[in-house]
């Protein structure tokens, strides 16, 4: 096994996200796209020497923004975990995790560390894992995991984790993002949905032109989320002010995201906001 490696996951945003009913396990079915961006983590993970404690297996030091919660709960070591238990060779593992997707934001960020830490443990250890054989583990750590095995552009069905690659390609775009510091729980924002199926399918609609999406493409989390938290409702209506071809809120998260022809600069009234412009 290598001494040392280095992952970096991506980040994604649903274009369009429809609730379509509400399953009897308490979870929802869902329709959306994932496309990934190249707003980025860094993981490294190295093997543990004698200097770390004999009771600790894999230990996760996170920088750059701050992740609440118990770092031995977080999805990485749980993916390491998870492969200990059906590959007990694997040794003991320092990780350390350097945040730059924005937590709470809908953008699959911890999701995406947790694929990429069993990409990379596959890799270290040559587990010899087959891509399907990784969704499959990557499944039982979160809905949004597998999205982040291929990291391709899919259509997603389920709970997010029966996955379609798609062929769809938004190189040349400008994606403006922008996460304000109005953190939107997962279980707050299903807690005021009403599920139902949309007239038009996301997965039809993306086929489409851009120029098209703005009265179609729909995230169904916007209408309960911009009622409890209007700042993001003005953030939306801010970046087609400035100009964007498209723009919604990505998830169930806090961050909005607007597609350009054209770099722009987003106004921020507050150092806490998060915000970026790259090129597809």
């Amino acid at each position: 096994m290598q001494h040392t490696d280095i992952i970096f996951p991506l980040a994604k945003i649903n274009l369009g996200l429809n609730v379509v009913e509400r399953r009897p396990d308490g979870y929802h079915n869902l329709q959306t796209v994932f496309y990934p961006v190249p707003i980025m983590d860094a993981l490294e993970v190295s093997e543990m020497n004698d200097a770390f404690p004999s009771t600790i297996d894999c230990d996760l030091k996170v920088t750059g923004i701050d992740v609440e919660g118990d770092e031995q709960r977080n999805l990485v070591v749980r993916a390491y975990h998870l492969l200990k238990d059906e590959f007990p060779t694997l040794p003991r593992l320092h990780t350390h995790l350097y945040k730059g997707i924005p937590t709470q934001a809908g953008m699959g960020g911890g999701s995406s560390d947790c694929a990429a830490m069993l990409t990379l443990l596959n890799r270290m250890g040559n587990l010899n894992l087959t891509t399907l054989q990784l969704i499959e583990r990557a499944a039982r750590l979160g809905a949004d995991c597998p999205f982040f095995i291929l990291n391709k552009p899919a259509y997603a069905e389920g709970i997010g984790e029966r996955l379609r690659p798609i062929s769809l390609d938004l190189k040349g775009w400008y994606l403006c993002v922008v996460r304000p510091n109005i953190p939107v729980p997962t279980r707050e924002a299903f807690a005021h949905i009403t599920p139902r199926h949309p007239e038009h399918c996301c997965l039809d609609i993306v086929s489409q032109p851009v120029e098209t999406w703005r009265d179609l493409l729909v995230n169904d989390f916007e209408y309960s989320v911009f009622r409890a938290h209007p700042q993001l409702a003005a953030v939306k209506k801010q970046l087609y002010n400035l100009g964007a071809v498209y723009a919604a809120m990505s998830g169930s998260g806090s961050a909005l995201f607007g597609l350009f022809r054209r770099p722009v600069s987003f106004p921020c009234t507050s150092p806490d906001t998060f915000t970026t412009c790259l090129q597809l």
